[in-house]
């Protein structure tokens, strides 16, 4: 079985959405991430804090520089993602179109390298 990862990319240019959105929001991904258990797909899952929370770490020259804030100044980031196990790309496809209506988003599907 592989492994998926289901992300959900965000963009400083969204609206914000109410209180009570966002709460049913959190209601929503919690039942299909129970469903995801259940089902024996689960691997991991997480919300990410701002981008503004940001740390890049640059070790490739002589000394590692630490900077405070995003890699880029892009104005899409990556607000949370599911590591799931699915039998294919079908399968994957299916639990993201689920995933996308439970955190009302877009959700990319990409699939982990091989061992």
């Amino acid at each position: 079985m592989a492994q998926y990862l289901l992300s959900v990319p965000g963009s400083v240019d969204d609206e914000m959405p109410s209180d009570e959105a966002i709460q049913q929001m959190f209601a929503d991904v919690e039942k299909f991430n129970d469903k995801v258990r259940a089902a024996g797909k689960w691997v991991f899952a997480g919300g990410l804090e701002p981008i503004s929370s940001a740390t890049v770490v640059d070790a490739t020259g002589e000394k590692p520089i630490v900077t405070d804030g995003p890699f880029s100044e892009a104005k899409e980031f990556l607000g949370g993602f599911w590591v799931i196990e699915a039998d294919d790309l079908d399968e994957a496809l299916q639990w993201a179109k689920e995933g996308s209506a439970a955190c009302q988003g877009r959700v990319e599907v990409r699939p982990f390298q091989g061992e």
